[in-house]
């Protein structure tokens, strides 16, 4: 069975959720995306019953506090952790590399960074690459985005139905799409967007100042690219009681396919 297993899904000024992240699962693999801005992520791995010696890749999108300082608390715990057995792969564009390296090497003792040279092999990606992860083929692409270096990928997965053909699943990071993305998005199984309001709530969260999208442009981006399904995350908290049917239905106005707002924990099967 492949599924998601949303570990956060709120933006990086959250304190009631955790920040977006989250487990990328089939039947032979487990990879964690980001890690959110701290030891949150320990937590969040235990209530779904997720241990650090269950993890062997890691793609980290971009280098912003919400996204990688859990990295570094998942690499510690990789180096420190008696039953690990095996390696840890890091996967990330060069600011990302840069900046995991740099915070470990100043922060670490000795003793881990010496079994985190032992554990954890850094992959450099660069815009387009292709790499395997177990029986998942990825491939990145730079999202062009203004703020921060940050790469989206683009999964393809092995279907359990009949037809033989791969599930093809897009991430497109925490920013708004890029047309220069498209043949990595168009016609994709599932569309994983940022959403970071509602567009009825533009005027209070500003949105575009942010470089963020609304509930409203994930949907018609949905649409216009022709996908199947879409999962919106990254969002703010202060609508957490009705975010999961406000959002889905603004997104509705434009999408016909089926609409996922998750929770933190929530399990998506693909």
């Amino acid at each position: 069975m492949n599924k998601i297993t949303m570990l956060g899904t709120g933006n990086a000024t959250v304190s009631q959720i955790y920040n977006t992240c989250f487990l990328l699962k089939t039947p032979s693999t487990l990879m964690l995306v980001d890690a959110g801005g701290g030891n949150g992520i320990l937590a969040q791995l235990r209530k779904v019953n997720v241990q650090i010696s269950d993890i062997h890749h890691f793609f980290v999108t971009h280098a912003h506090t919400d996204h990688v300082l859990g990295v570094i608390w998942v690499i510690r715990m990789v180096a420190q952790c008696k039953g690990y057995e095996g390696l840890l792969h890091v996967y990330g564009n060069d600011k990302v590399m840069k900046v995991i390296k740099t915070i470990i090497d100043m922060i670490l003792a000795k003793k881990q960074l010496a079994k985190v040279a032992e554990r954890v092999v850094f992959h450099q990606l660069e815009d387009g690459d292709c790499f395997e992860v177990g029986g998942m083929k990825l491939e990145c692409f730079d999202i062009q985005s203004t703020k921060e270096k940050q790469f989206g990928f683009r999964a393809e997965l092995l279907s359990s139905d009949e037809s033989g053909k791969p599930l093809v699943l897009a991430c497109l990071g925490d920013e708004p799409y890029n047309e220069q993305n498209r043949r990595y998005i168009v016609g994709a199984d599932w569309m994983m967007c940022e959403a970071f309001c509602l567009y009825a709530d533009r005027g209070t969260f500003k949105p575009y100042e942010k470089c963020h999208s609304t509930a409203l442009d994930a949907g018609k981006l949905a649409e216009e690219l022709g996908v199947k399904n879409l999962i919106l995350y990254h969002t703010e908290e202060k609508t957490l009681a009705n975010r999961k049917e406000n959002y889905t239905r603004e997104a509705a106005e434009n999408f016909k396919g089926r609409i996922f707002v998750p929770d933190d924990l929530e399990v998506i099967e693909l």
